[in-house]
């Protein structure tokens, strides 16, 4: 593809990095296991080679579809502002106008979402969070990731970003599925909200949402007439960003509104959603041959990237 028409595509992406903690104990969280001390042995050393790790392949998200590195990039399982920040100056990344939006959430381990922009092609207006409001077993309340919303220009057009990172299957799919449809609720009102100040506002809704495009907290109570869902086809030919007991999962999407395939109503067009899953991004031999290659597998440090691969979407801006 020629420079010049790479150069009028722009990508937006998502990449859950997998506990992307610094080596400072936080006394308010559940951040024990990252620390040099801990178990798991986690260093400075260890820190900055995930650092450039998760740097280097977000500088090369979609760089066979555009002349530039994300223009937007949401994170989830970020520790605080300061990593968001270690990983905009590394120097994978130095070069290009990364700025970032975080907010501290009640999470227990003390992991948040953050978005990740080229200022060359973003702009922030506003930003807020969100709290889903979770209770357990025993009623008391179950502390998660808040819903970041990021109001913004792309090149000159104004956009929503929603990013989140819904609650996990761990303690089994069906008995979290609530947990899940909650969040999907509290994501939906948020869009519905918006939409009722201004019925032309365009979304991106981005996320690890722990559940596939066809599971009910998604098709049923997130998707609507007014979004798209690229990632729903890719399930549906076998593909995933992260494994459990060898199966694959698409928990990590990217939506938006379908005005992005209205040339007459948005300066940008959607021309396709891939999952980044280079060979170099896997475990090449073993049990778990062919998975994301992460950080470790329990207590064993394996220095790899994330227990995820990064997803993105090319617009096409007109000109």
């Amino acid at each position: 593809m020629s420079t010049s028409k790479r150069r009028n595509r722009y990508t937006v992406a998502f990449y859950n990095v997998e506990n992307l903690f610094d080596i400072t104990d936080n006394p308010k969280t559940n951040d024990d296991d990252f620390t040099p001390s801990s178990r798991l042995r986690w260093n400075k050393k260890k820190y900055h080679r995930k650092l450039s790790k998760i740097a280097s392949v977000i500088s090369q998200l979609g760089s066979n579809q555009s002349a530039y590195p994300p223009a937007v990039i949401g994170l989830v399982e970020v520790e605080n502002a300061k990593v968001v920040k270690d990983l905009t100056r590394n120097k994978n990344l130095l070069n290009f106008n990364y700025k970032y939006v975080h907010y501290d959430s009640p999470d227990e381990r003390g992991i948040d979402v953050a978005l990740m922009y080229n200022n060359d092609f973003f702009d922030v207006i506003s930003s807020k969070t969100h709290s889903l409001l979770l209770t357990d077993d025993k009623g008391e309340v179950d502390y998660t990731r808040d819903l970041l919303v990021v109001k913004g220009v792309l090149n000159n057009e104004i956009v929503y970003v929603l990013v989140n990172h819904w609650p996990s299957r761990r303690e089994g799919e069906k008995q979290t599925e609530d947990n899940r449809i909650k969040a999907a609720e509290l994501t939906r009102g948020v869009i519905d909200d918006i939409k009722k100040e201004d019925d032309t506002s365009k979304f991106i809704v981005m996320g690890d949402f722990n559940d596939n495009p066809h599971d009910k907290s998604v098709e049923k109570y997130l998707m609507s007439n007014d979004l798209y869902n690229p990632m729903k086809e890719l399930h549906e030919r076998g593909f995933g960003t992260t494994t459990h007991y060898k199966k694959w999962h698409l928990f990590d999407q990217i939506m938006f509104s379908k005005v992005f395939f209205d040339t007459e109503k948005s300066d940008h067009t959607f021309l396709g959603a891939k999952i980044f899953k280079k060979d170099w991004l896997r475990i090449y031999k073993g049990k778990y041959k062919g998975s994301p290659f992460r950080s470790y597998i329990g207590p064993f440090y394996k220095g790899g990237f994330s227990d995820h691969f990064p997803v993105y979407i090319t617009f096409e801006k007109e000109v």
